[in-house]
């Protein structure tokens, strides 16, 4: 079994795979706990389930190409132009449309951040030459916070160069920004975010602002600003606020001068009509956001008291998910997963090792049996440490 659970952690990519785990455990799907996966615990709305049904009856029909109904809901939710707005599959595919219709030369990423914004740019079509990345590193000393006037030192090519990764000759013109950021939890204020969009569109660099965990904090967006900004693009999932995982919708919203150019890469019929009704309804349920931001302060507080008291270290967050730093992380992981529980190993984000996890905020229920199995998990290993011969006594 621990050769199985290595497979799943080095396998994982990213969270949510509950299928391979149940298959490993030979468990049914349901019964994986899983923390891996940043989703909202309250589950998809009654409003949303119900208008599922209701829809039911047209899945024999193509869905809209163009989405026309949900970007107007989506235009009216955030008083802008829905001749901006742009839906995915998922945020994740307008990450990947954006850079095979940018093409972008040189591109300045974050780390640790969501992984896809590297393997996008590394991956888009460009027949001149393969696009260089360069890395503005979050150091953990400062709790993995961006400087918005360093980022934008970089931005503009004024950092001295390393002898690991030298500045090329020619300027950034692509940037990422996940804001609230994944794996972190950290928000960078609006008016930062604004500070650095100005920065460049005075270089003529396009920043790509992914505001996926935004609904958390939505206040803090910056969608508004796209319209006098033609080099700001702003992403959004319906994921995991919504907890629409498995329906995949998202959306971005664009400088009307590049949304026909996104249109002619993007395939047809990516985002199913059950998505775009489920968008619509959720974006207008007041008591779901309510009942979810309740939830979230009571369990919040009640998994970082409890995180505390374990010894672990943890990342102050202003979102549904926690990084944790513990030197025995892996054994962690794998001692979860025995129990039918996933967490997020964080040592495949670009400037994390093995000594990092990233849990979800879950119901009251699923957050006390985690702390409870991690309590025993510390314990025995503690008692392996200071005994060395107990366990095999024990066997």
């Amino acid at each position: 079994m621990a050769e199985q659970i290595e497979n799943i952690r080095g396998e994982s990519g990213h969270g949510g795979n509950i299928y391979r785990l149940a298959e490993k455990l030979g468990i049914q799907e349901r019964k994986v706990v899983d923390f891996s996966a940043s989703v909202n615990p309250l589950g998809v709305s009654k409003q949303i389930k119900a208008e599922i049904r209701r829809h039911l009856k047209y899945l024999p029909h193509y869905p809209d190409p163009e989405a026309k109904k949900l970007r107007k809901r989506l235009a009216q939710y955030h008083g802008i132009n829905p001749e901006t707005i742009l839906c995915g599959n998922g945020s994740t595919e307008l990450i990947y449309l954006i850079t095979r219709a940018l093409k972008p030369r040189k591109v300045l990423i974050p780390v640790p951040t969501f992984s896809e914004y590297e393997r996008a740019v590394l991956t888009a079509e460009n027949k001149e030459r393969r696009a260089e990345i360069e890395f503005y590193i979050l150091k953990e000393k400062n709790g993995f916070e961006i400087n918005p006037d360093e980022f934008i030192t970089d931005l503009k090519g004024e950092r001295d160069p390393s002898p690991i990764a030298p500045h090329s000759s020619h300027s950034f013109d692509m940037a990422f920004l996940c804001n609230p950021n994944n794996p972190t939890g950290r928000l960078l204020r609006r008016e930062d975010v604004i500070k650095i969009a100005g920065a460049a569109r005075d270089l003529r660099c396009y920043l790509i602002v992914d505001e996926a965990f935004m609904d958390f904090c939505p206040e803090e967006t910056i969608i508004k600003y796209v319209e006098s900004n033609p080099y700001l693009i702003v992403l959004r999932s319906m994921t995991n606020f919504y907890a629409l995982a498995g329906l995949r919708i998202g959306y971005g919203v664009f400088p009307q001068d590049l949304v026909e150019r996104l249109k002619g890469y993007k395939e047809p019929w990516t985002v199913s009509s059950l998505a775009q009704r489920a968008a619509a309804v959720a974006i207008r349920d007041k008591t779901y956001k309510k009942e979810t931001f309740t939830l979230l302060r009571q369990e919040k507080r009640f998994l970082e008291k409890n995180i505390k008291k374990l010894g672990i270290e943890f990342f102050p967050s202003d979102t549904n998910f926690y990084l944790l730093k513990i030197s025995n992380a892996d054994e962690i992981s794998d001692g979860l997963q025995l129990k039918g529980m996933l967490v997020r190993d964080c040592s495949d984000f670009r400037g994390l090792d093995r000594t990092y996890l990233r849990i979800s905020v879950k119901s009251h229920k699923e957050n006390a049996i985690l702390i409870k199995e991690l309590t025993q998990i510390i314990q025995k290993q503690k008692t392996n440490t200071e005994n060395p011969d107990s366990d095999r006594i024990n066997k």
